[in-house]
């Protein structure tokens, strides 16, 4: 097991939603150093600044979140950005891992979209190379999995040790309530407080619901990642989630009574739904390091909506309420 209060911890991507959520986790473990640089300080897409960084801090562990994401119209709108800034990012740092020599782990954060876009649900973790990605996560969920073969690679050939974690979609307070690049539930629930304060009687959402996902509260996702860090040292990847799928019509109504929007939802068939179904078999990650998540998606989505009420309302909400 390693131990994180000896370990200089670097946290790529530490100032996001997830990354606040990971690095909350990884101070109640009081690590040695806790490094979380800005985008604005490195540039990690940039091969030379990826360097400096790590040859400057010198991490014993680097935990990659840094991305860039967005919902299905952000990933169908920027697919070569998408794919080239999410693959470099995670080459540049890999590669650095290795020539520093310092880096003890390296934990890379995948994505749920990198599965074949017609995998057996639940899915497991041998599916993962069985077809091809849903087409507008396609160039995202690859530049991801790309990096899964360069840390494979990398420890058979150099003995890096890294991992390769796969969360199922995420939410939770702090989340991107961009309309033009949020993911669904915060999308939803955007939609829905909006509708309700302008007296609306009707909003519009994104294909046909019947499309079913996985969600993962952020702080069951920081809590799994942490522990990955902690205990797990194989080069097979491991799914992060909760096992349990909804249709997105039942998460929209969830939702809207959650907001106390009382109005009706249309559906705009025309827009894609996306992947047709999305649920993960999380035993790997219950057998290997004990991760089970706990939050409840109601209570995940009541903490949620009142985040963003709070924020909306000009009052400062709690990051992470828990």
């Amino acid at each position: 097991m390693l131990d994180l209060r000896r370990a200089r911890v670097l946290v790529t991507g530490g100032h996001g939603f997830l990354g606040r959520a990971v690095c909350e986790r990884l101070r109640q473990r009081q690590p040695a150093a806790l490094i979380v640089p800005t985008h604005a300080e490195y540039d990690l897409i940039d091969a030379a600044q990826a360097a400096r960084l790590v040859e400057s801090e010198r991490p014993d562990v680097i935990i990659h979140l840094a991305a860039q994401v967005g919902g299905i119209g952000a990933n169908r709108n920027f697919p070569g950005r998408f794919f080239y800034a999410n693959l470099m990012m995670g080459v540049n740092l890999i590669e650095q891992a290795r020539v520093v020599g310092c880096v003890r782990k390296f934990v890379q954060v995948g994505t749920v979209c990198a599965y074949p876009k017609h995998t057996p649900v639940p899915f497991q973790e041998a599916d993962l190379w069985n077809g091809y990605p849903e087409e507008t996560n396609a160039p995202y969920g690859i530049a991801k999995k790309a990096l899964l073969v360069m840390l494979a690679s990398y420890r058979q050939e150099y003995g890096l040790n890294g991992i390769f974690l796969l969360p199922s979609n995420l939410y939770g307070p702090g989340d991107n309530f961009d309309p033009q690049s949020s993911h669904v539930i915060p999308a939803l629930i955007r939609k829905c407080v909006e509708a309700r304060d302008r007296g609306q009687s009707e909003i519009v959402a994104w294909g046909t619901g019947q499309a079913s996902r996985e969600f993962l509260y952020v702080d069951d996702a920081a809590e799994g990642i942490v522990l990955a860090t902690e205990k797990y040292e194989k080069p097979d990847p491991v799914n992060l989630g909760t096992g349990q799928e909804i249709r997105i019509r039942d998460l929209a109504a969830l939702i809207a009574r959650e907001t106390r929007f009382e109005g009706t939802i249309l559906w705009d068939a025309d827009q894609p739904d996306g992947q047709p179904r999305r649920s993960l078999d999380t035993r790997r990650a219950r057998e290997e390091f004990g991760f089970q998540a706990t939050t409840p998606l109601e209570a995940g989505l009541r903490q949620t909506v009142g985040w963003y009420e709070a924020l909306r309302a000009g009052r400062r909400p709690g990051a992470h309420p828990t």
